[in-house]
């Protein structure tokens, strides 16, 4: 019973903040406007899409938690890249900073891998469960600088 309390926890701190994130942008998201590079996916899979990972992103935290295995080392990456990653589309919509945005996934980027490694060394599942998050996020580089070059 204990368990899934924690679970819900867990997942509902990155899917509840990136769904506030999502709102408040709401407004700014032209990307149906912008010139779109190859392989482009349609609008409305980035809310499935982000749902997904951080629904991953919250269970492998959760195997963290439910194993005592929530350092503060843990805790602190963890927590990190969540706050860069909820930045991104402010940067990226809001401000319309789009080279600047490119620059904050690559340190988006290396924050995951970080992650990716600390949790792996823990619990290989909760690495592992972050592993499409990063896929994810290189692809969004990709779209990234594709519409800022294509853009202007």
């Amino acid at each position: 019973m204990k368990n899934w309390k924690l679970y819900v926890k867990t997942i509902l701190v990155p899917v509840v903040l990136g769904g506030i994130v999502g709102w408040f942008i709401s407004s700014s998201i032209m990307y149906d406007n912008l010139i779109q590079p190859p392989l482009a996916p349609p609008s409305f899979l980035f809310p499935i899409v982000w749902t997904i990972l951080y629904i991953l992103m919250g269970v492998s935290y959760g195997l963290l938690v439910q194993n005592g295995q929530d350092s503060e080392d843990i805790s602190s990456i963890y927590y990190l890249q969540l706050f860069v990653n909820l930045l991104w589309p402010l940067f990226f919509f809001v401000l319309q900073w789009r080279l600047f945005a490119f620059f904050w996934l690559l340190l988006l980027i290396g924050l995951v891998i970080v992650m990716i490694i600390r949790f792996y060394r823990n619990h290989r599942g909760a690495g592992l469960l972050q592993i499409p998050y990063l896929l994810w996020l290189f692809f969004a580089a990709y779209l990234n600088l594709s519409i800022y070059i294509l853009n202007g």
